[in-house]
C-alpha cells in the first residue's frame, strides 16, 4: 500500500484537487484515470530519457509504468494558473528515492484533460 503525503495546499482550486489526484494515480499505479485525463495528442517529454506523442503510444508508457508503484509519495508544491500548473514532490520506491517536478498544460483554462507534460525526475542518493 502506497502511503500519500500531501504538503501542498490544495483548498478552493479544483484545479489543484485535480492535480493532486492525478499524482496520487501515478503513485499508486492508477492507469486508467491518468489516461483517461490525457488528450488525443498529448505530448509527454520525459527530460533525459523520451518524448511520448498521442495517446495512443502515451496509454502503452503509463500501462509499462504502473507496475512501478511507490512504497511512498510525498507532494510538496502544486501551482496552477490559466492553463498551466505544476507539481513537485519525492517518490520512494525500494531503496530508491526520486524527486520529481511535473510541468502541466491543458487543453483550455477549465479543462482537466492535459495536453502536455514535462517531467524532471532525478533520483536522491542520501549520504
Amino acid at each position: 500500500m502506497t502511503k500519500i503525503n500531501i504538503i501542498a495546499d490544495c483548498r478552493n482550486s479544483p484545479r489543484k484537487e485535480f492535480l493532486k489526484e492525478y499524482n496520487t494515480a501515478f503513485a499508486k499505479g492508477n492507469a486508467d484515470f491518468i489516461i483517461k485525463h490525457a488528450s488525443d495528442d498529448i505530448n509527454w517529454t520525459i527530460y533525459g530519457d523520451k518524448t511520448i506523442v498521442g495517446k495512443e503510444d502515451f496509454s502503452k508508457e503509463v500501462h509499462k509504468m504502473k507496475q512501478y508503484v511507490a512504497d511512498e509519495m510525498t507532494l510538496r508544491n502544486i501551482i496552477t494558473h490559466g492553463k498551466e500548473g505544476a507539481a513537485n514532490g519525492e517518490m520512494k520506491m525500494g531503496d530508491k528515492t526520486y524527486a520529481f517536478c511535473d510541468i502541466y498544460r491543458f487543453t483550455n483554462i477549465t479543462s482537466l484533460v492535459i495536453q502536455t507534460m514535462e517531467s524532471y525526475v532525478v533520483e536522491i542518493t542520501r549520504k
